[in-house]
């Protein structure tokens, strides 16, 4: 069947030079603008109308500094307009942050991973977003700014339901900040789609774990695609913690990841098929960490 895509609504596209200058504008139109970074998303989504047309959308591209990742001693950092293809292509990522690499190569095209951002897929909020597991593993919070200051959100407390965050209407993402990962910790994100690419995910798993001796010393585990929102299933964590791994109890903790999670039937998978494939992706990723 051929999608047939309508011109884009009228709306006023306001594009500033400075953050400061983002942040008036928002302030300004508080309830009638909407803020892009990369646009792959909304762009399609108001061409099919899905959303409906703000008065005005502000560009934040053409603002210089957002775009940079950083790495010292306090973490990386990844400002708002960091792309996809740059998480994806980058050597201090790909190194230390490995689980968030690895979604983001699994992401799109090429083409929308090059104009795509990270905090984009954040805050469009939609519980198949591929960035949100890893970083919830990797316990990233979350730097939101406006005209009256700037706050700092747990990525844990910014997903409030489908297409929800805690985003106010005057905040901008400016900065993702993820603290250094423990010593020896390994990560893993598995997703499981109909295609090789260029799939949204049935189901996401990250799973970051920390061996030591056969002994489970910490382990995060999230999910994408079968619950409201991105989650963490702490209670399979539980299972594993402080235990030597074997296959009885990995068993066990992807039992419970399955029963933590809350999936949909849609037309892209039935409730149940969900579930078993969480249970299928958490042992995989839990067994591919330790043997790394």
């Amino acid at each position: 069947m051929t999608t047939f895509y309508r011109r884009l609504p009228k709306f006023n596209y306001l594009a500033p030079d400075t953050l400061d200058e983002a942040l008036s504008l928002l302030s300004r139109y508080k309830g009638k603008a909407m803020v892009i970074a990369g646009g792959t998303d909304i762009i399609p989504r108001l061409k099919r109308r899905e959303i409906g047309a703000p008065e005005h959308v502000i560009d934040l591209k053409g603002i210089p500094g957002l775009d940079n990742i950083k790495y010292d001693v306090s973490g990386l950092s990844l400002g708002t307009l960091v792309t996809i293809g740059a998480v994806e292509t980058s050597a201090i990522i790909g190194e230390k942050f490995s689980v968030l690499a690895q979604a983001a190569q699994s992401m799109a095209s090429p083409q929308v991973r090059n104009r795509g951002t990270i905090a984009g897929n954040i805050c469009n909020a939609v519980p198949s977003a591929d960035s949100a597991p890893p970083l919830l593993t990797l316990g990233a919070k979350l730097k939101l700014v406006s005209q009256k200051g700037e706050r700092t959100v747990g990525i844990e407390d910014f997903f409030t339901g489908p297409g929800q965050t805690a985003l106010a209407d005057d905040e901008i993402l400016q900065e993702i900040q993820i603290p250094h990962p423990p010593p020896n910790s390994q990560g893993i994100y598995l997703k499981l789609t109909p295609r090789r690419a260029m799939d949204l995910a049935i189901v996401g798993v990250a799973a970051v774990v920390i061996p030591q001796d056969g002994v489970c010393q910490d382990i995060r585990i999230a999910l994408g695609a079968v619950a409201p929102t991105p989650i963490r299933v702490r209670k399979a964590e539980a299972v594993l913690k402080g235990q030597k791994f074997d296959d009885a109890l990995i068993e066990k903790a992807a039992k419970t990841a399955a029963g933590q999670s809350r999936p949909i039937d849609d037309h892209r998978a039935s409730a149940d098929y969900r579930r078993d494939m969480v249970e299928v992706l958490v042992k995989r990723a839990i067994k591919q960490a330790i043997r790394r």
